[in-house]
């Protein structure tokens, strides 16, 4: 989802001039019109500064998203968006600097004192907590809540959002979580807590990445006896800034100040709004017309605008310099499930991969200035280790290639066609119009298309990520995307190509099945020399097309509206979004 790694910082291309930021409307934070002189910006200003920088505090930041979270709980959330969100009451062991450019690449301690500490040939990690730390209550935060934190969160069951890297890499022996094992946390030796402020993780294997896993929420502490299981959204414990005033569900979220967050402990944050207030479920197309008047100043989710407020946007002379066009690691894509026929025969999956016309979901997208490049395969360009490879003949005819998808029907003894059920997220426009124009471009070659839309926030825990659920339902293609977790192609491909991480529900691997992509994966992991693992990941990359069990069509890039009262506001490198952290409206 959002994950990356050490070396490779990513230079965005876009050139940019310098931005003349003058704050204007008088200070208010709802009105880009009346008597005041509007501050002057140009497009993509954001993508590399920060854009009407300020110190004032005061006011409340409005934020909105179409849909809900899939959760407010540290250890049970996925979406990228809601890690950039998270930040504001939760502290993870370490996190990527909030600041524009290469520099926001770069992990420092958070809830730690600095990055860890490896041994015993990186199977060892150990990190100290920075003194002085308290809950909302008051409670001094210690390295057991941490590893409270995590245990918790190993629990697919009750937990079922978010990454299995610490199930999969800690050193488990048979331990999973307290709830299912209630009073065994102390003798759980994978992680161990020698004293109040120091924490050490102990892996099945060496691995050289593993304060990028120290940056998930997972790491975020809990307080034990605060914890209610999946009701915890309800209510997260704050050790951050703000913290929860209300919730409701699917509807909206306040958060207010945090009194026991304390700067002296928290060089990466500030407390420049009073509060913070989040509409949820919001029709996207209401939801950006809200953004455009000013009604709001952020949209939370990670997309940017949808289709109809993109055409306003770069048509628009006075709403395209508020606009940020940044290319990010994502890839936008739909999965084949071969668990639902004819998707078991590869040559079925092949059609599918030659008859779609890329170009046209392209357009869906926002086109190559705000949508992103037509993809050749999974992999981002902006990722170590890519390569250009183009097995499906993409660049020659971005419409499809209908002759070669009827010889593969014909190879899947299908040569009539087929029916099949595509589902996507009913909040993201982008989705359904995707599924509609595949729907369109596969008619050609006979494969039929029944579209199904599911909610954002429960779409990987009971439908699309459910293998049972899309099994019985026949859901054949599955429309979504994937962000790297860090900027590194660990980061990227484990999650959605490694068969090992697929469970019972939440999962973000839809169906790629494939022992010698796991293999290539473990080699990919182990692998010091960088040249040599870069090589890896780009056979990785040419093995997924080969299985066609993945359909990509755009290398990302996000089309993001700044309205021009926001302050401290620039596109993050690592969240591929606005960073939420930094955000004023005085």
């Amino acid at each position: 989802m959002k994950m990356r790694s050490t070396a490779s910082a990513v230079a965005v291309t876009a050139a940019l001039a310098l931005v003349v930021s003058a704050c204007g409307g008088g200070g208010g934070n709802k009105s880009t019109g009346g008597g005041g002189k509007e501050p002057t910006s140009q497009f993509n200003a954001g993508v590399e500064q920060v854009v009407n920088p300020s110190e004032k505090t005061g006011g409340t930041l409005h934020m909105g998203m179409p849909g809900d979270f899939d959760s407010v709980d540290p250890g049970d959330m996925y979406y990228g968006y809601a890690w950039n969100f998270a930040r504001f009451y939760t502290r993870a062991l370490t996190m990527f600097k909030p600041v524009p450019g290469k520099d926001g690449l770069q992990l420092v301690g958070d809830l730690a004192e600095d990055v860890g500490k490896a041994s015993d040939g990186g199977k060892t990690w150990t990190y100290k907590l920075r003194q002085g730390i308290k809950f909302e209550d008051g409670t001094p935060v210690t390295s057991k809540d941490v590893k409270y934190g995590v245990a918790r969160a190993l629990d697919k069951d009750i937990l079922p959002n978010g990454p299995t890297y610490f199930g999969d890499m800690l050193e488990t022996d048979g331990y999973t979580g307290p709830y299912k094992m209630k009073g065994k946390l102390d003798s759980w030796k994978g992680i161990e807590t020698p004293d109040d402020n120091t924490i050490v993780f102990h892996l099945k294997k060496p691995f050289g990445g593993f304060d990028y896993l120290a940056m998930l929420p997972q790491t975020a502490p809990v307080p034990e006896a605060k914890d209610t299981g999946a009701k915890y959204k309800e209510h997260p414990v704050a050790t951050g800034p703000y913290m929860f005033k209300a919730h409701e569900l699917g509807k909206r979220i306040e958060l207010v100040k945090n009194p026991q967050w304390d700067a002296a402990t928290d060089p990466n944050r500030k407390q420049l709004n009073d509060s913070i207030e989040v509409l949820l479920g919001q029709n996207e197309d209401d939801l950006d017309q809200r953004l455009l008047s000013g009604k709001i100043d952020i949209k939370v989710n990670s997309t940017g605008v949808a289709a109809n407020a993109r055409k306003t946007v770069l048509t628009d002379p006075k709403r395209k310099q508020y606009a940020d066009s940044a290319p990010i690691a994502r890839t936008w894509f739909t999965n084949l499930n071969s668990d639902v026929p004819p998707f078991d025969n590869i040559h079925c999956r092949k059609a599918v991969l030659f008859a779609a016309d890329k170009s046209a979901i392209q357009g869906v997208y926002g086109g190559p200035e705000a949508g992103g490049d037509i993809a050749t395969s999974l992999m981002p360009p902006m990722l170590p280790g890519y390569k250009p490879i183009d097995p499906y003949n993409v660049k020659a005819q971005p419409t499809g290639d209908v002759e070669n998808a009827k010889k593969e029907l014909q190879a899947c003894g299908k040569p009539e066609g087929f029916s099949t059920v595509i589902s996507f997220r009913n909040e993201r426009s982008a989705e359904k119009q995707t599924a509609e124009a595949l729907q369109q471009s596969l008619g050609r070659v006979g494969i039929k298309l029944e579209l199904k839309g599911f909610p954002q926030g429960d779409y990987f825990k009971l439908y699309a990520g459910k293998p049972d659920f899309a099994k019985k339902n026949g859901l054949g293609l599955m429309v979504y995307g994937w962000g790297a977790d860090w900027p590194e192609s660990f980061g990227f491909f484990q999650q959605i190509v490694d068969s090992r991480v697929i469970r019972a529900a939440g999962n973000t691997n839809l169906g790629v099945k494939d022992p010698e992509i796991d293999k290539l994966v473990d080699q990919a992991a182990a692998e010091l020399d960088e040249t040599k693992r870069n090589d890896t990941w780009a056979a990785i990359d040419a093995k997924v097309m080969d299985d066609a069990f993945i359909l990509p069509y755009v290398w990302a890039h996000g089309l993001f509206y700044r309205p021009p009262t926001v302050k401290n506001i620039f596109v993050s490198q690592n969240w591929g979004m606005y960073e939420f952290l930094t955000l004023g409206t005085q």
